[in-house]
């Protein structure tokens, strides 16, 4: 589903991603780690054709991400507040997202009414900009924008950052669910090694750039990762 070959990113001379190969298959749960710096959000930048290879290239179901634009369609993606558009409401948001994947107002209002718990009445119904949400409502309406329009391909920079304990579980079953039952293909950066290692079956582990871990996970996984950064 997802290619990287020869893939390296440089900024000023340094090299902060060098990825020979990677090879990620349709419908697989994918959690990406490491320290700051490690290339985890250079990565998904150059997946989603926000900045350019200085080597190399991702193809996406055979589609040459920084040469095309077929991959969007069945591609998205929450990175940051940046994704949001500040001045609309929730609503407002959705139903824009919507429009851009093909979806009607009936059809989104169909896939939020799924959210509820998820949304904790405190996103829908609340008549504010999304500026003024805070962090972890903003996160919430970012992540429920992603799943719009039938996805096949989802991409979530930290996505328990700034979440609370109910709703981060309720985040992990999403996600577990649209890997495991939906057959999306679901890329994840984390810190937080128990959240990757309890929704992710595959996780690979960047220092300076480059992969020195790439695990299928079980049940000692968690401990080889708390191990590998401890050292």
């Amino acid at each position: 589903m997802i290619t990287s070959y020869n893939l390296s990113k440089k900024y000023n001379g340094n090299l902060v991603l060098n990825i020979e190969s990677l090879e990620i298959p349709k419908g697989q749960s994918f959690g990406l780690v490491g320290n700051n710096g490690a290339g985890k959000t250079t990565y998904f930048s150059l997946l989603l054709d926000l900045i350019q290879p200085t080597t190399g290239f991702i193809k996406s179901n055979d589609i040459q991400v920084n040469k095309s634009e077929n991959w969007k369609p069945f591609t998205s993606a929450f990175i940051d507040e940046s994704f949001l558009i500040g001045y609309l409401t929730a609503e407002e948001y959705f139903y824009f997202i919507g429009d851009l994947r093909n979806q009607n107002k009936a059809d989104v209002d169909t896939l939020l009414s799924q959210f509820q718990d998820f949304f904790h009445d405190e996103i829908l119904g609340q008549k504010k900009y999304l500026r003024d949400l805070s962090k972890g409502n903003q996160k919430k309406v970012g992540i429920v924008a992603t799943l719009i329009g039938n996805p096949e391909v989802i991409v979530l920079d930290e996505p328990f950052a700034n979440l609370d304990p109910t709703t981060q579980i309720r985040l992990k079953v999403i996600i577990r669910d649209l890997a495991q039952k939906q057959g999306v293909t679901v890329l994840i950066s984390s810190h937080d090694l128990m959240h990757v290692t309890d929704v992710c079956e595959r996780i690979v582990v960047l220092e300076k750039g480059e992969i020195v871990k790439d695990l299928e996970t079980s049940e000692v996984t968690l401990k080889e990762l708390e191990a590998h950064f401890a050292s």
